[in-house]
Parts: C-alpha cells; structure tokens; sequence
C-alpha cells in the first residue's frame, strides 16, 4: 500500500512528516512517498538521521500556505506539493493522500482533483472525538458552513460507513446535534433534517444535545459544519484546560504529589484517551479515494496516526462503502441533481 504525504504541509513540516512518515514505515506495513523539495527533504533527512527506507521522494518545487487563498492550489500553485499530491492520488501513483495543509484548499483540491464520488453534493469533514466510555464521530466538523436538510442526511450516511471503518460498529447510531432532543427543537434546518434522517433507513436516533455528545449517547453525530466546527475547538479547549487544571492539582503540595504518585498510571492511560494525535486527522468522505486531513500543528506521532488512518481507510474501501450506500438511497428516493462546486 502506498500512501502519498504532503511533506510540505503543517507547523512542524518537513521534519514532524519524515519522522512520521518513518515511523509509519516501520510499524504499518507502508510504503511513502513525501512529496515536496526533494534537496530540503533529504537534507532534514540526513541532518535529523531519519531513515528514507521505503520512503520515495517526489519533488514539488513550490509551497501552499496557510495565508494563500484555497484556490490557489489549482490556479496559481499548481506546483504546490499539495496539488503534486493530490494529482498523483488522481492518477492512481498512490493509495491515499494526508496532508496537514490548508484545510480549504484541501477540500478544494480533493473536490476538483480527486472528484466527488456519485451524488455527493459536498464533501465533508469527519473526526473521531473522544468521549467517557468510547469516542464518538463528528460529521461535518468543519467543510461545510450553509447546508440543507439533504446534505446532512449525506452526512450521516457517509459518517454511517467511517464509523464502521473507524470505530468498528457494525450498525452505527445516528443523532442530529440540536438544541434539545425533542423532535421540535431546533431551526428550519434542524427540522427539515430531521424528517429526512427519520425515514432515511439509518440507524437514527434522534436529536442529541452538546452535553450528550461525549457521553457516548451516539455513534455518529451529524451537523452543518459551522455548528461541528466549534464543537471541534470547544471540545480541543476544554480538553487543554482540564489537563493545565489537573496538571496544577498535582502540583499544588506534597499531597498533590503523592496523589500523582499514586494515580500515574491512571493518568497517563487520561491523558492519551483525551490526545488529537492518537487519531491523526479527519478524513474527507465524499471523495473516490482517501484523503485525510492531519492537525496543522501535528507532531510526528500525529502523522504517524494519520498515515495509519489513510491505511485503515483503504482496507476497509471507505470510498466504496460510501458509494454503495448512496446508490442504495437513490435507488430507494432519488434526489434532485447534484448542485456543482465552481
């Protein structure tokens, strides 16, 4: 399996990519190729004596920033290493593709580039959250601020098949994020989808409230990606303040100290149930092959985690998966034609 990476992408690039690129190597059963300046990705290679054993190199001589519109990785940095990336994806020089680059350009790259798959009207953002007793999937979290009732049924169905992938639930339960779990609450769009999602044949379970979310009252929770995005960066707060709070506890006295003495194992086994970087990224479902979206700030473990989670998502043919259950739901109620992203 090959798995191409955007060398180039994220806070910490190139040298947190290589490292994880390398590690991936060792432990995954991989092969990569880092797409980038070849000269500066040897050199950190070298310098940082990280191994570029199964780890080919192909070289892009320009960079997308953070600062560039997302369009730009078709238009005026075709020669980005995203855009190098994502056309190898296209032609099939690679697996899957992961990159911790610019998130709307990535979405517009996967969008025109790889294609959406048939009767996907947006693609969406996707991740794993970690909750009390199990994680739990977010779905959109980020790709999509304006919907309509329809696309968030898509989400669902397409959170539906991740989850299974992802989470290893066979039949996943499915609840739309409101502001109460009655059947009535919410916006016009809230109620329209919940309609849908009613008679769509999922596994769906209702309305669910923030407060539930990491309860693991839901396998799957869909929303616009406006709503799921500040989910994401309340959830990524929250989990920081907790681990400063705590943190202080423990160094408060002797008595804190002892207490950490006592309970470390417990809180590292916390701590790691609380950490992005165990999950590596969020997948862009809707797309005919695996493109995953690493944290900017990912360290090499991160990458390390989100390669696993491009590889996981090919073994279990994500984008097939997702296919199949679209063209069972048009079969089942066709939908009005597919509005095209310009």
């Amino acid at each position: 399996m090959k798995i191409i990476v955007d060398a180039f992408g994220g806070d910490h690039a190139p040298l947190a990519v290589l490292q994880g690129a390398a590690e991936a190597v060792q432990q995954l059963n991989v092969e990569i190729i880092a797409v980038g300046d070849e000269e500066k990705i040897r050199a950190c290679a070298e310098e940082n004596g990280i191994s570029l054993k199964n780890i080919a190199v192909r070289h892009a001589g320009d960079v997308l920033s953070m600062h560039d519109d997302p369009t730009d990785v078709l238009k005026k940095k075709p020669d980005s290493s995203m855009a190098v990336g994502l056309k190898m994806l296209k032609n099939g020089e690679g697996d899957a593709f992961v990159s911790a680059g610019s998130t709307g350009a990535l979405l517009v790259g996967a969008t025109l580039l790889v294609k959406r798959l048939s009767g996907i009207r947006r693609p969406a953002l996707a991740t794993v959250i970690p909750g009390l007793n199990r994680p739990y999937l977010l779905c959109d979290c980020g790709a999509n601020a304006d919907c309509r009732p329809e696309m968030l049924v898509q989400f669902a169905r397409m959170g539906t098949a991740y989850a299974q992938v992802a989470l290893g639930v066979d039949n996943p339960t499915v609840a739309l994020v409101n502001n109460g779990s009655e059947e009535s609450k919410g916006g016009q769009l809230q109620l329209a989808a919940y309609q849908l999602l009613a008679q769509s044949g999922l596994n769906f379970i209702g309305n669910i409230e923030a407060r539930e979310l990491n309860a693991g009252a839901a396998d799957v929770a869909v929303c616009d990606g406006f709503t799921g995005n500040i989910i994401l960066k309340l959830t990524e707060g929250v989990a920081k303040m907790m681990s400063s709070k705590i943190k202080g506890v423990f160094l408060s006295g002797l008595g804190g100290k002892l207490a950490y003495l006592l309970t470390r194992n417990q809180m590292y086994a916390f701590k790691a149930s609380m950490d992005y970087t165990e999950y590596g990224g969020a997948p862009i479902l809707g797309v005919t092959s695996p493109v995953i979206k690493a944290h900017g700030s990912s360290n090499a473990k991160a990458f390390k985690n989100a390669i696993r989670q491009a590889a996981a998502c090919v073994q279990g043919q994500l984008p097939q998966r997702i296919a199949e259950s679209m063209a069972t739901a048009q079969e089942e109620e066709p939908m009005d034609p597919v509005n095209t992203l310009e």
